[in-house]
């Protein structure tokens, strides 16, 4: 049992500002343990280091990781599905000697973590239209053909995956196109509807006008959270706040020079450093 269990935000490739936060914490791998909310890797300056990290620790059983949404680009990427661009700053990791073993233990990584047994963490939160229960059952199903060893039923996930449609969830989807709404759901969202449909243009802050007849998926009445807390990321300008009772942001948008965030499920308290390296941001 760990001593203290932290949730961290979207890291992006900040991996200065990771190290700044964990002795800020003063996180002892024997003892405590870390959950990061996904997008591990990205715009910042050092992804390959980060993901070398968090792979060490999660292989050391003191931390785990969902996928986020430029996790799961960057798994495209390493398959030749899409083109690395520059601002994401992941080519080193495809150029890396342990190349083949990062990207292969990433893309075994799940898309919902349960820390506790009231407590629930996907990267960009849960829809109000699914139950936690729900959730992982759908989560498993995307990481089933993820983790899949048939690199053609991976590769046709992986180039399926890209697109807003359909915008809502249905029970009657199916194949591919069932995996992406579920991934969509998972590492994307952020305004919906009152049915589930989603909007993927918005990403400003909440006082920001919002296209007509959508609202944050967290304003809605949830079914999750009538059993666990919500821990998400993906969200910068949320600022690692709680935005609705048992929904709690913990990107603090690091990458775009402000904080990484780690939450402590122990006392809900937050702790906070900021980006140190300023000048491969952007």
């Amino acid at each position: 049992m760990a001593r203290y269990n932290y949730v961290i935000g979207d890291v992006q490739g900040c991996f200065e500002a990771l190290k700044a936060l964990l002795k800020k914490i003063q996180f002892d791998a024997d003892q405590d343990f870390l959950w990061f909310a996904g997008d591990l890797v990205a715009r910042g300056e050092n992804s390959l280091g980060v993901l070398r990290f968090v792979k060490k620790m999660v292989d050391q059983g003191a931390a785990a990781t969902v996928l986020g949404n430029h996790d799961l680009n960057l798994l495209a990427c390493a398959r030749g599905i899409k083109k690395t661009k520059p601002k994401d700053q992941t080519q080193d990791i495809i150029d890396a000697i342990d190349s083949d073993v990062l990207i292969d233990w990433l893309r075994k990584q799940p898309l919902c973590l349960f820390p506790n047994d009231s407590t629930m963490i996907t990267h960009a939160g849960v829809p109000q239209i699914w139950t936690a229960q729900q959730t992982a059952a759908l989560a498993k199903e995307v990481e089933a053909v993820l983790g899949n060893d048939d690199f053609e039923l991976l590769d046709a996930y992986l180039s399926a995956m890209y697109g807003a449609e359909p915008a809502c969830w249905s029970e009657a989807l199916m194949g591919n196109t069932r995996l992406r709404v579920i991934t969509n759901y998972l590492t994307r969202m952020r305004l919906t509807d009152a049915e589930g449909s989603l909007e993927f243009s918005f990403k400003d802050a909440l006082d920001q006008p919002m296209p007509e007849g959508f609202q944050p998926w967290f304003e809605y009445p949830s079914l999750a959270t009538q059993s666990h807390q919500i821990i998400f990321g993906h969200w910068a300008a949320l600022q690692g706040n709680a935005v609705a009772e048992g929904i709690q942001n913990v990107d603090g948008g690091c990458v775009w020079g402000h904080q990484l965030i780690a939450y402590r499920l122990e006392d809900q308290q937050s702790f906070a450093v900021d980006n140190p390296v300023q000048d491969s941001l952007y």
